[in-house]
């Protein structure tokens, strides 16, 4: 075990120093955009939904960067079939890093599994582009994380470095997390390019966003992975996210996580392709734009005690009201997907009040900060249940960035062991009982209520034509919404007025309209009705009858008593126009000034001569 704290304070020290160098140090050469780089895009001519996960789609050898700067190592990068969280074909990146040369390795048996915590809503910061080269804030986190992977790279390993969160930066999305980890796994055993042996065996490691991925693909290993899981010595993983749902809650007010809460909410609802923007105000609108291409660096510290009621609208008092968020957070609640089938290792901090997250809420009780202990005693003791060993290590006195200094040097000493063949430790016996893991409670859609006293309701109605609530303006809706939440059914029944509120039932085939005299909502009949009133009120309002005209017949415009009249058209043949023969009006033979015009057509006012 010293050996091992010796190695990581004396990696980290180094870091610390390469890293003040670069401070001042320029890039070797520039790397061209993410989105330029033709490298992660599949465009073969096998449609990628027919390709089996794990296939490997390129390749392509890179100097491993640290900070944009090249090191003396070399990164084989496989681009790779992987799965989405919905299940769709997707493309990921892998990058495979063998042991420094010198140092003593077996034919690359031994093959550690590193998921990163880069956490981050942008594609830009994951460890494939920081490895290439690329430089960016978010991206960072990676160059960091060299220390934790050196003493493996020192001692014979070959670590493998998937892209978690997958092309698009699905953050907070654990399944796709697990898929992609183990595709990543497959891609590199059977790419030559890799050099690892097809009988490596494998263990997996990550912390905080790199326990998501790691906890997920060992539960999901037997069932979706198991020619990788047959490789499997162990998994050590530390500040574990088990319940999402709890974690919005625990961190929800806390002075440096507050900003995960948002973050989160962004990429379940990218990683499921749903639309939770009409739940959020109009200050969580804003949060939630800024939110897009956000990494963990950028937001810790920069939302001190936000809350959900911060960023939510009023009538949703708790996530748990709306149905949407329920259905697609249960599905990331650990434990759901299956049982691991190798030991495991996992530490957990309990004194978030370091970093200014209370451990006093109800129902969830401390954590670190960020994760909850109590869910992941809860989640050990189940693994337990199932006959999973289980080494479960609290640090009742440390946070989630601190836990790390006991956490790392345990994990490695740990899967050293595994790899040498020793039996895992477990102290099921010990991990005290921790906070319920069931899921959240499906919420129904309100049922309508019960037509108001005195309305006429046809037999025939289905309950879903039932009258909507008119206790207040927010229970307006547009016509298009109405119409498609309820089968379009005629009906008979007449508007009844309800005070200042008008109840309007359709009858051109549609549903029960509720709405105000000013909402838009209001049938073509009312319409009508309120128009032809309108005019009887107001006489200037009234439509004109325009008198058809006699054949051969035109009628006469109005002279006008000030400023100039056009000028009269060309006199058609037969006109009763009397006085003029000729087209002008005045100053021709027949004519004087003040002369009365007689037509048969309306009569013309009489008015002082126009000069034309």
């Amino acid at each position: 075990m010293s050996i091992w704290k010796a190695a990581a304070r004396a990696s980290t020290a180094a870091l610390t120093a390469v890293l003040a160098t670069l401070a001042c140090a320029s890039p070797a050469g520039a790397v061209p955009p993410l989105a330029l780089d033709p490298f992660y895009t599949y465009d073969g001519p096998t449609p990628l939904a027919k390709v089996a996960p794990g296939t490997v789609l390129d390749v392509r050898t890179v100097p491993f960067h640290l900070a944009s700067v090249p090191l003396p190592l070399q990164a084989v990068q496989l681009l790779y079939r992987s799965t989405g969280q919905r299940g769709q074909p997707t493309v990921n990146v892998t990058s495979v890093v063998n042991a420094v040369p010198g140092a003593l390795r077996s034919p690359a048996r031994k093959v550690i599994s590193y998921q990163s915590f880069y956490d981050s809503l942008n594609p830009a910061d994951q460890p494939s582009f920081a490895i290439a080269g690329g430089l960016t804030f978010g991206g960072l986190v990676n160059s960091v994380e060299v220390a934790l992977i050196a003493p493996f790279l020192t001692r014979g390993y070959s670590v493998v470095i998937p892209d978690t969160e997958g092309q698009e930066a699905n953050f907070a999305a654990g399944p796709e997390y697990g898929m992609n980890t183990l595709d990543g796994l497959r891609a590199a055993l059977m790419a030559p390019e890799a050099k690892l042996a097809r009988d490596a065996r494998i263990g997996m490691v990550g912390y905080s966003g790199g326990a998501i991925a790691t906890e997920w693909a060992a539960e999901l290993a037997p069932s979706y992975a198991p020619d990788v899981d047959a490789r499997l010595i162990g998994s050590a993983m530390g500040g574990v996210l088990v319940h999402p749902a709890h974690n919005l809650h625990y961190v929800s007010g806390s002075q440096v996580w507050a900003g995960v809460m948002p973050m989160a909410i962004a990429g379940v609802a990218r990683s499921f392709d749903i639309d939770l923007t009409p739940y959020l105000s109009e200050y969580g609108l804003r949060v939630f734009t800024k939110m897009q291409d956000a990494s963990i660096a950028e937001v810790l510290g920069a939302y001190p005690g936000l809350t959900w009621e911060d960023i939510a609208k009023p009538e949703w008092e708790t996530p748990e009201q709306i149905p949407i968020y329920v259905r697609v957070v249960n599905e990331l609640i650990m434990g759901t997907g299956g049982t691991p089938s190798s030991p495991l290792f996992i530490g957990q901090g309990a004194k978030g009040e370091i970093e200014g997250t209370k451990g006093d809420k109800p129902g969830i009780g401390p954590g670190d900060g960020v994760m909850i202990a109590g869910d992941v005693r809860s989640l050990a003791r189940q693994y337990c249940d199932a006959g999973v060993a289980v080494q479960y290590d609290q640090y009742d006195n440390l946070s989630h960035v601190g836990s790390t200094e006991p956490w790392t040097p345990a994990a490695i000493s740990w899967l050293e062991a595994r790899f040498r063949g020793e039996p895992a430790p477990e102290n099921c016996a010990q991990i005290a009982p921790g906070n319920p893991l069931d899921p959240i409670p499906r919420v129904e859609e309100p049922a309508p209520p019960a037509p108001a006293p005195g309305r006429e309701t046809p037999t025939d109605a289905t309950p879903a034509a039932a009258a909507a609530p008119t206790t207040g303006e927010r229970d307006v809706a547009p016509a298009s919404t109405a119409a498609a939440a309820a089968p379009a059914r005629p009906t008979t029944a007449s508007p009844t007025c309800l005070g200042k509120r008008a109840t309007i039932v359709g009858t051109a085939g549609t549903d029960v309209i509720t709405g105000t005299r000013r909402a838009d909502v209001i049938v073509a009949r009312r319409r009508r009705g309120h128009r032809q009133r309108r005019r009887r009120q107001r006489p200037h309002l009234r439509r004109r009858r325009q008198r058809p005209p006699v054949r051969g017949h035109r009628r006469r415009p109005p002279v006008r008593r000030y400023g100039r009249r056009p000028p009269a058209r060309r006199r058609r043949a037969g006109s009763a126009l009397r006085g003029s023969r000729t087209g002008p009006v005045h100053g021709r033979a027949g004519t004087r000034p003040g002369q009365r015009l007689r037509a048969a057509g309306p009569r013309v006012a009489e008015g002082p001569p126009v000069r034309l």
